[in-house]
Formats: structure tokens, C-alpha cells, sequence
């Protein structure tokens, strides 16, 4: 029986929707389809374990073997409008964080679909050829799903090498007890309920006479990827996890504008070259498009045909690379700053403890080699 949660079935989704559609829609920087801009589908190419199968849109909906080209059977295109329609209604439905769906699931064993995901060895969930009406080729293209429907999705996932690392200047030369620091600040969050034990942590230290100064990224492989996209975005994207966190604000647009009313970096401004902006939405592409933190990305793109968002309403939209301004307003103004999980040594309040769920050891003040650090975790999410 094939089971998944919400994020895992709106692949099937997609994958009957576009079947049923005939078309992927543009959509501008607000997701509203743009009524002119479409790509017309010529197949869905889905590789699974044991199969490797073409679906051909020809009135209605080829199954070709995609190993020897033998056409095996027709399915009506009324069969995957229909049960498209049916899977959106289950899945706006649907309760818990995984589930089964046997009436789709007969469907999709009628059609040859084995499994929820295809399989994939880059960041697309689909690949799918298109009539390319700017220049009449019909390439074939890998897109990222990103759906509405469950959970909001991961843009750039966290994990313990994507901490930055800042060192910690004690300029006044302050008595300083590290134990003690950790607990006090812990104990404040507490008393505050709702305040980030983080943000009071960093603020106390500047209040103390601390510099918190960007050192480091713990993954050598997620600096070298930042740098090879702009040698300077580490150190950008250090001033916006560095305020995030000091702040407590985490929405990308407003970041910006605070990253570029204090330009950190001194750009010549003058002349309203949005330096800024360009270097953080080539990082946010990157990150759509290719870019993981823990493998050394070569600057070619994995999903080579974008995104494609399924929305609260069941419409699905794409940004393409052809819409390549659209597709980076998007990202800037849908995306937020998150914080992961954070841990705690029950048995000594204020240190932190490596466990398999919290596994990112990051908002404490620690000691190396004689000098103070803390580390702050970048992950990115869909708002």
C-alpha cells in the first residue's frame, strides 16, 4: 500500500494534473497565472525502480515503454481529469502526517505507477518535455514541486554544517563565566515565555562589550558553493542570519531592507546598484535550482525547468528560467529565515547536548583554543 504525506501525494498530483491540463501555466512574483505565458506538454518521462515509462499527450494519454518505445495501452484523458479532481479533494481532507489513498492508489497501479516519487538522482520531483514556443524545440525539463496543499516546504534545508560560526571579541576585556552566561540567558527566555533564549543571549553579549564578528561556515563544501555563486555571499548571508536572530524578524524582504540600510560590506551605493538584492536572489535561484548545502555544486542547474507551485486551489503554476525575473521576486518575498530546534542537557540546564532530533548544536556560547564562539543555523522556508 502506498502511504505519504500530503507533500509526497501532491507529486501524483502534479503528475495527473498536468496530464489532465495539457499545458503548465507562468505564473508572475504574486502566483497569479499569467494568461499568455504556457508551455504545452508533449510526455511525462517517470522512471520508478522496476520501470521506465512514457506518458504521451495525443488526444488522449499514450503509456509508451520507454526502454523500447512500444506503445502498451490508451487511457482516456477524462480518467486523470477525474481522478486528478478526486486526489485534491482527498488531500485537502486528509489529517496526519502520513496516509493512504486506495482509490487513487488503484489508479495509479491501472497506469503503472508503482510509488508516490519518481526516481531522481538532482532536485526534480518531474521531468517533463515541452513544446518550446520561443523556439519550437521540445526539451526535456526537471522541475522542483512545491506544494501549498500540507506543511510549507524547505527552500534550503538545515543540518550542522550549515551553521555560521561568529566569534565572539571581548573588547572590555569583561569577566566572563561561560556556564553561567548559557544558563542566565536560558533562564530569561524562560521567564519571558515567548522570547528567544538566542536573541537575549546575543543582545546580552553586545550589551557586555562584545563584537560578534562572522568567522566561519562549519560545512567547507556549503562556503565553497556560496563563494563560487559570489565570493562575498558568506559573508552577506552571515549579516542576515546574524539579525535574524538578534531581531527576532525573519521574513526575507524585511532582512533585505535592513542588510541594505546598514551595508555591512561598504558598497558604493551611490548609484543604487542593488548589490545586495541581485547577490542574495542568485543564492535563492541556486538554492531552487541545484544547490545543497553538503554536495559541491558546479553551478549547473539539476532542476533545469524551475519550480512548479501547486496552490491552496489546486492550480498549478511554474516559474520557468525563461521568466527568470518572476521566478527571483517570488522567492525574495515568499520565503523566511527559520530557526531549527535547539537542545539542552537536562541534567546541566544551559549546555548544549548532540541527540539524533536536535542534532544542529547551535545558540550557545562555547570555548575553542582559548576564544569564545557561537554558532546560528541557516535553513529557509516558504512562508
Amino acid at each position: 500500500m502506498l502511504t505519504g504525506n500530503k507533500g509526497e501525494w501532491s507529486e501524483i498530483y502534479v503528475f495527473l494534473k498536468l496530464l489532465a491540463d495539457g499545458k503548465l501555466n507562468a505564473a508572475d512574483e504574486n502566483l497569479n497565472i499569467l494568461p499568455d505565458v504556457y508551455y504545452p506538454l508533449v510526455k511525462i518521462l517517470r522512471k520508478e525502480l522496476l520501470t521506465n515509462r512514457e506518458y504521451v499527450l495525443n488526444g488522449d494519454i499514450e503509456l509508451i515503454d520507454g526502454n523500447n518505445g512500444t506503445r502498451l495501452f490508451v487511457v482516456p484523458t477524462l480518467e486523470f481529469i477525474k481522478k486528478s479532481e478526486d486526489l485534491l479533494i482527498a488531500l485537502k481532507a486528509a489529517t496526519g502526517r502520513s496516509f493512504s489513498l486506495p482509490l487513487i492508489e488503484d489508479f495509479l497501479t491501472s497506469i503503472d505507477v508503482h510509488s508516490l516519487t519518481a526516481l531522481s538522482t538532482d532536485k526534480s520531483d518531474i521531468r517533463i518535455v515541452v513544446h518550446d514556443q520561443n523556439t519550437g524545440m521540445k526539451p526535456t525539463l526537471g522541475f522542483s514541486i512545491k506544494s501549498m496543499l500540507g506543511k510549507k516546504a524547505t527552500l534550503f534545508n538545515p543540518g550542522a554544517g550549515t551553521n555560521f560560526i561568529f566569534k565572539l571579541l571581548n573588547k572590555k576585556k569583561v569577566t566572563f563565566d561561560l556556564q553561567d552566561f548559557n544558563k542566565s540567558t536560558l533562564a530569561k527566555s524562560k521567564a519571558r515565555m515567548l522570547s528567544s533564549k538566542i536573541a537575549i543571549r546575543l543582545n546580552e553579549l553586545e550589551s557586555l562589550g562584545f563584537d560578534i564578528v562572522f568567522d566561519s561556515i562549519q560545512s567547507d563544501t556549503l562556503n565553497l558553493n556560496l563563494q563560487l555563486i559570489d565570493s562575498q555571499l558568506p559573508e552577506i548571508i552571515s549579516h542576515l542570519v546574524l539579525y535574524k536572530y538578534k531581531s527576532g524578524i525573519s521574513n526575507l524582504t524585511d532582512l533585505l531592507t535592513n542588510l541594505i540600510n546598514n551595508n555591512p560590506l561598504k558598497f558604493n551605493l551611490s548609484k543604487g546598484h542593488p548589490f545586495y538584492e541581485i547577490k542574495i536572489k542568485n543564492f535563492l535561484t541556486e538554492s531552487a535550482l541545484g544547490m545543497t548545502p553538503e554536495t559541491v555544486f558546479s553551478g549547473i542547474y539539476d532542476a533545469t525547468g524551475g519550480i512548479i507551485i501547486v496552490k491552496e486551489t489546486g492550480d498549478l503554476v511554474c516559474y520557468h528560467i525563461y521568466n527568470r525575473t518572476e521566478f527571483q521576486d517570488y522567492l525574495i518575498k515568499n520565503t523566511k529565515l527559520e530557526q531549527a530546534s535547539t537542545s539542552e542537557d537536562d541534567n546541566n540546564p544551559g549546555h548544549p547536548v548532540l541527540t539524533k532530533t536536535k542534532p544542529y548544536k547551535f545558540g550557545w556560547v562555547y570555548t575553542e583554543n582559548g576564544e569564545l564562539f557561537i554558532k546560528l543555523n541557516l535553513q529557509i522556508r516558504f512562508k
